[in-house]
């Protein structure tokens, strides 16, 4: 029994605290990706975006520092939320993918029942986090549960479900952005559609781990689609991003400062372009792991925004 409890996913890191959690845990911390904490970061980062987009030109505020901590916490109870949908309603297809072989629900070390539970309990945190915030926030929040119980199904029926992807992981900039400031502008839906392109590039990479795979199952992603043209594609991608980043920026009349901080940004962006290997399995891990320092150099971008 303990043999099968504490199956690791391929792509996990190779230590964490999840592999010395209490061993019935173990399970559940996978289901949510605990053992895999990047996307809790690039699910959280956009709230962080949204939020000092909001105060360029204002400066931070303490009430701002209890934003950004609510945020923080509902990306966490909302990312492992998805990551266990998701799971629910892959369970067969990852069953037949070999990196994906071992999560819990597809190696069988989750019930379909128990996922549902904790599913459900991951929900109702993510749900006290967004009562928190302002009425127009709170319904901005709500609309993104369309999306995110439509993302599953978006491999079975489009070549773009990273594009939807996109769409569903950076929601956080509207709602932090409305949390802020209370209405909706053009630099936020730029900002917003800025981070929809980073996105599809670093799911793009993610994707080619598993091209072959998905090419026998019958999945698809924009890195089957783009094959060995993918570079290009990141390049114009990663390009587009760095573009309506900047309109954003000058839509807030941002000091020129910033754009030193931009700089380095859009320089970390098109290094990942460099590097890009899609027949490197490994490489492609990597520079999809990095995108945590790409979102939170655009942090920093705006946050300096935000103090000058």
């Amino acid at each position: 029994m303990q043999q099968n409890f504490d199956r690791r996913v391929a792509d996990s890191l190779p230590k964490s605290w999840v592999d010395q959690a209490p061993l019935v845990l173990r399970p559940y911390l996978r289901l949510a990706r605990y053992d895999r904490p990047v996307g809790f970061w690039l699910l959280g980062l956009p709230c962080w975006m949204g939020l000092m987009l909001a105060r360029i030109g204002d400066g931070i505020a303490p009430y701002d520092l209890w934003l950004a901590f609510l945020f923080a916490i509902g990306a966490v109870a909302m990312r492992g939320a998805g990551c266990t949908y998701n799971d629910i309603i892959d369970r067969d297809l990852d069953a037949r993918v070999a990196r994906t072989a071992d999560r819990p629900l597809a190696a069988g070390t989750v019930s379909l029942k128990q996922a549902w539970a904790f599913l459900a309990g991951q929900a109702l945190v993510g749900l006290l986090v967004l009562i928190q915030l302002p009425l127009i926030a709170i319904l901005v929040g709500l609309a993104a549960l369309l999306l995110v119980a439509a993302y599953p199904f978006m491999k079975r029926i489009t070549w773009w479900p990273q594009a939807w992807l996109g769409l569903t992981f950076n929601w956080g900039i509207p709602v932090a952005y409305t949390a802020a400031t209370g209405r909706i502008d053009a630099a936020m839906i730029v900002l917003y559609l800025a981070a929809v392109f980073w996105t599809l590039g670093y799911d793009t990479i993610y994707a080619h781990q598993d091209s072959e795979d998905d090419a026998l199952v019958g999945v698809k992603s924009t890195a089957r689609l783009f094959g060995e043209n993918s570079q290009y594609w990141m390049a114009g991608f990663y390009g587009a991003n760095a573009i309506l980043v900047a309109l954003a920026i000058w839509l807030s009349r941002a000091e020129p400062w910033i754009v030193i901080p931009f700089t380095l940004y859009t320089a970390h962006l098109f290094n990942q372009v460099r590097r890009l290997d899609i027949g490197d399995g490994a490489r492609c891990l990597n520079l999809f792991k990095s995108n945590r320092i790409t979102g939170l150099l655009l942090v920093a971008t705006l946050l300096t925004g935000a103090v000058l």
